[in-house]
């Protein structure tokens, strides 16, 4: 049976650790968090489903790091709620959402657990969605005064922070898909918010580097695209979907500069100084986080947009989302991180894990064998990296907990352990105990 001891092979000092998201867990209805663009998008797509009262963690934070600890992980990567910390405006902030994660943070460092904190886990306050949100270059200031807050209030509990997570998400997906808050399928919104939330992050950068002498970085999630086939036209169409998905971002970040495909069908809608913006959007960062999944059949299809592919599932293994078990590209994404961009930068794999169709078995037990597999041949690339010298310094499984995973309400299940979600149980599953085994 498969198992998890590759984990001793990776050096002493690889950082291993588990993710989690503030809305996805912490739970809206506790301690007078405000209203995110989540809830209205919650009430106007999903039927009410929300993140009200996710897993409780507000409440059950103590347990929860306890988990963590007992498993054996040194780290744990979790995110600020802005909502939480300024409920109604911009200026007020929540007294007691500062105590809640003055409290996570000093639980955390008891423990003897290293924060590695977000500042944007996409739970953006719904007051900024009224000026359009990351349409809006406002929103993007805002940001960076969030930011200086979460530094200066939080700043000597942890060394380490990433200002986005997955800025792709942030935009293309909510912006031009329409699958996540706000919801809207329009390429000229989705164009100016994949160039502002990078604007957005450099502008927490220079608050944060203001602040305290934090090691920053940012968190991409990469796909790998595939053509369907030989065809000419899909492997144009799966360079454009390459250079939207990912290099829009990681060439911004690392060479100031946009991918020429992407650009081509996108600058019209972008700010007329965006150049001179994207000298502010490369400045040095840290580390560079990298969240990764799976991959994509890409298959030309045309569209009056100029965005001419769309996006296939092929024939391996799928997790519960209908997505395929690649771990190829996650050595693939590495090796181009380390290779086109920077070479000594230090990479962190920030998320990687697959929802599972899981069920309470007799004795509370949950055989997660499915997921203790994606996880070995996973890690078996990150470890082939490492042997390679490449710069992987730590390993995230997504995640700690079942959650409120997103457009999907609570019905996929992506945790270490499960949740009960009537009474907040969290009983943890074959692979938390695969972790604990070989790490402890």
């Amino acid at each position: 049976m498969i198992n998890l001891s590759i984990l001793q092979d990776f050096p002493k000092d690889f950082n291993f650790g588990v993710a989690t998201s503030s809305y996805q867990i912490e739970g809206t209805m506790y301690g007078n968090c405000g209203k995110s663009i989540w809830d209205d998008f919650a009430e106007r797509k999903l039927n009410g489903i929300d993140g009200k009262l996710a897993c409780n963690h507000i409440e059950y934070f103590k347990e929860d790091i306890k988990l963590i600890k007992d498993a054996g992980f040194k780290t744990y990567r979790f995110s600020f709620a802005w909502p939480r910390l300024f409920p109604d405006n911009n200026k007020d902030v929540n007294l007691k959402g500062v105590d809640f994660y003055k409290q996570l943070l000093e639980e955390i460092n008891n423990c003897d657990l290293e924060a590695f904190p977000t500042i944007y886990h996409w739970d953006l306050p719904i007051r900024f969605q009224k000026i359009k949100g990351w349409e809006d270059q406002e929103t993007c200031k805002h940001f960076g005064d969030l930011s200086f807050f979460i530094s200066k209030t939080f700043g000597d509990q942890f060394e380490k922070i990433s200002t986005i997570n997955e800025p792709w998400c942030v935009s293309w997906l909510s912006h031009y898909l329409g699958e996540h808050a706000p919801g809207i399928k329009n390429i000229q919104s989705a164009a100016k918010t994949m160039h502002n939330i990078l604007f957005a992050h450099s502008q927490s950068v220079e608050a944060l580097r203001s602040c305290n002498d934090h090691q920053i970085g940012i968190v991409l999630n990469n796909q790998f695209g595939q053509p369907i086939d030989s065809n000419e036209e899909n492997i144009q169409a799966t360079k454009l979907f390459d250079e939207i998905h990912n290099r829009w971002f990681s060439d911004a970040i690392f060479k100031g500069k946009y991918p020429e495909l992407a650009l081509s069908i996108l600058e019209k809608y972008l700010p007329e100084n965006y150049k001179t913006q994207l000298e502010l959007i490369s400045s040095p960062i840290d580390w560079i986080g990298l969240n990764y999944y799976t991959r994509s059949l890409i298959k030309y299809k045309k569209s009056d947009d100029g965005v001419n592919y769309e996006c296939n599932s092929g024939t391996l293994k799928k997790t519960d989302m209908g997505w395929e078990f690649y771990p190829e590209g996650l050595s693939y994404f590495i090796k181009r991180i380390n290779k086109e961009y920077d070479n000594n930068i230090p990479i962190y794999i920030t998320e990687n894990g697959m929802a599972n169709n899981d069920k309470l078995s007799l004795g509370n037990s949950i055989k997660d064998h499915d997921r203790v597999e994606f996880f070995n041949i996973h890690l078996k690339e990150v470890l082939n990296c490492v042997n390679e010298k490449l710069p992987v310094k730590g390993y995230f499984a997504w995640s700690l907990l079942d959650n409120y995973e997103w457009a999907f309400g609570y019905s996929k299940r992506f945790g270490l352990v499960f949740t009960d979600f009537q009474n907040f149980k969290r009983i943890p599953k074959n692979s938390y105990y695969e972790f604990q085994k070989y790490l402890k």
